[in-house]
C-alpha cells in the first residue's frame, strides 16, 4: 500500500505564503495532487499534476497557488501565496496511477484575517 507523508501546513496570515510538500512511498505516479477540505464543506480539488508535469487549479486559486514536482520522485509540492481566510481547510494530498489511488492523512492550513 502507497504511503503519503505530508508537510507544511500551519496558521499564517491573511496575504501569507505556505508551502506544503507530500513524498509518496511508490516510485511513480500518474497524477499527484492536493485536496482540501473546510469544516461542514465537501473536499473539492486544489490542484494536480500528472507525470508528465501537466498542472490544473481550481479557479479559485489560480494565479495564488502553484503546483510542481521533484524531478523523478513521486514527490509534489503546493506553494500558496496570497492566502486569504477561505483558504482554511484540511489539506490532502493524494497519490494516483493506473486504478490505484491513496490519500494522505491532511495537514491543517489556518488563515487568520
Amino acid at each position: 500500500q502507497v504511503q503519503l507523508v505530508e508537510s507544511g501546513g500551519g496558521l499564517v496570515q491573511a496575504g501569507g505564503s505556505l508551502r506544503l510538500s507530500c513524498a509518496a512511498s511508490a516510485t511513480m505516479f500518474s497524477t499527484m495532487g492536493w485536496y482540501r477540505q473546510a469544516p461542514g464543506k465537501q473536499r473539492e480539488l486544489v490542484a494536480t499534476i500528472t507525470d508528465d508535469s501537466t498542472r490544473n487549479y481550481a479557479d479559485s486559486v489560480k494565479g495564488r497557488f502553484t503546483i510542481s514536482r521533484e524531478s523523478a520522485k513521486s514527490t509534489v509540492y503546493l506553494q500558496m501565496n496570497s492566502l486569504k481566510p477561505e483558504d482554511t481547510a484540511v489539506y490532502y494530498c493524494k497519490w494516483r496511477m493506473a486504478w490505484r489511488d491513496a490519500w494522505g492523512q491532511g495537514t491543517q492550513v489556518t488563515v487568520s484575517s
